[in-house]
């Protein structure tokens, strides 16, 4: 059984579920709706809610290195210009849950996310969305190094492909450890004050995987 996550303590943060993932995130659907689910369960229980989004300057200034660009400058990703920076619009936030804006992977980097959760005596972060292995996991990373308990949702995070999706999550349980892994299910269980178990992690490097056994290790998780 999980120990004590305070709801008075807890956030939901959902990073980058925006349109643009349309093109590329497998199991997209399936993550959409798990995250749809989620987010009703915590709006019911009081719990805040804040969306992060990634935005590329449409004039192309202030790009990450090496940033894909069209031929007139404006960035191919996560354009300002285009739809695709709006969050989905199936779990798109309510008019007070606020919206971070960020310019690099991380949600922490030259952000106010951390001054927001801290206003609001914030211990406790669940955590999911797009992409598994980079705007995810740099955030997931910077809140542990934050001091933040941190529970990752794994249905609700996808990647643009299943083996980058699992590897990162692995790489995340076993080097986060205060880690707890949920899915959509399990934490809406939580929500609810139902009994739930969920893996944590017991030691560092705890779920050593090699290209021949990065499945059969995931379950673990599950």
């Amino acid at each position: 059984m999980i120990k004590m996550i305070n709801k008075q303590k807890t956030a939901l943060v959902l990073i980058d579920m925006q349109k643009e993932s349309q093109f590329g995130i497998d199991q997209l659907d399936q993550a959409v709706n798990n995250a749809d689910r989620l987010i009703e369960a915590f709006r019911e229980a009081g719990i805040p809610i804040i969306y992060t989004r990634h935005l590329n300057r449409a004039d192309g200034t202030n790009l990450s290195i090496g940033e894909p660009k069209k031929e007139n400058g404006e960035p191919v990703y996560y354009s300002t210009a285009q739809e695709n920076h709006k969050v989905i619009d199936k779990i798109a936030p309510a008019s007070a849950e606020p919206v971070v804006d960020k310019h690099r992977w991380s949600a922490f980097y030259e952000t106010d996310l951390h001054e927001q959760l801290q206003e609001q005596g914030i211990e406790h972060i669940f955590i999911g969305g797009f992409v598994t292995d980079g705007c995810l996991m740099t955030s997931t990373f910077d809140a542990y190094f934050r001091n933040y308990q941190i529970n990752l949702v794994e249905d609700i995070s996808g990647s643009t492909n299943e083996g980058s999706h699992m590897a990162s999550i692995l790489m995340m349980a076993n080097w986060i450890y205060n880690l707890k892994v949920f899915s959509a299910d399990k934490a809406i269980q939580w929500v609810q004050d139902k009994p739930v178990q969920v893996w944590e992690c017991p030691r560092p490097d705890s779920l050593p995987f090699t290209p021949e056994n990065m499945r059969e290790q995931f379950q673990k998780l599950l």
